[in-house]
């Protein structure tokens, strides 16, 4: 397997202690991101890794999750074939249309539909979110709009949450308003 590493990007969060360092790599058959989020939530540290693999499309094919949230271990192994997701190996038929993981502790993961996304236009995109590493996957339905200045308007249908992003030109979110800021680019 040849790998090339295309990126790297460290954020600190906004809203809480913590930061995130990740990693965007190009695959013979796509894409990989290989993050590390620290974060305190409610008096306790969580230390999470991930993985995510990706298709030359810039879809989600698989996503490992592992480390401690809230002082509870973490082994999520998530996996998306077809219309068909997995977590470790149990069927998610709530996902059905979703294309993209969207991993709640890191901006990484708005990679996916920001490299998909037309430079003119708007584009909505389901993606099995996780909220946090205890909850199970949920749909999110999210509407991603091209707009001036390098900034890109986000819309979560579910949540009701809308923000401008600012990202940068390998598709990564330079500024998650009250959320993520690029600390910067080692």
């Amino acid at each position: 397997m040849t790998t090339d590493t295309v990126a790297t990007v460290h954020w600190r969060a906004l809203d809480r202690m913590g930061e995130d360092t990740c990693r965007l790599t190009r695959l013979d058959t796509g894409w990989m991101l290989v993050g590390h989020a620290r974060f305190s939530e409610g008096g306790s540290w969580s230390a999470l890794d991930y993985v995510v693999r990706c298709d030359g499309d810039w879809g989600t094919t698989s996503a490992d999750i592992t480390g401690l949230h809230d002082d509870e271990k973490v082994a999520l192994h998530v996996l998306h074939l077809g219309r068909d997701w997995t977590v470790n190996g149990t069927p998610q038929p709530q996902l059905d249309g979703a294309i993209d993981i969207d991993l709640g502790f890191t901006p990484a993961t708005n990679l996916m539909p920001l490299r998909r996304l037309p430079d003119v236009g708007r584009m909505p995109v389901r993606a099995a979110w996780l909220r946090d590493p205890a909850s199970p996957l949920e749909p999110l339905d999210q509407t991603y709009t091209r707009a001036r200045g390098g900034l890109v308007q986000y819309h979560s249908v579910q949540t009701g949450y809308e923000t401008h992003l600012k990202v940068d030109a390998h598709g990564f979110v330079t500024h998650y308003p009250d959320l993520w800021e690029l600390a910067h680019a080692p």
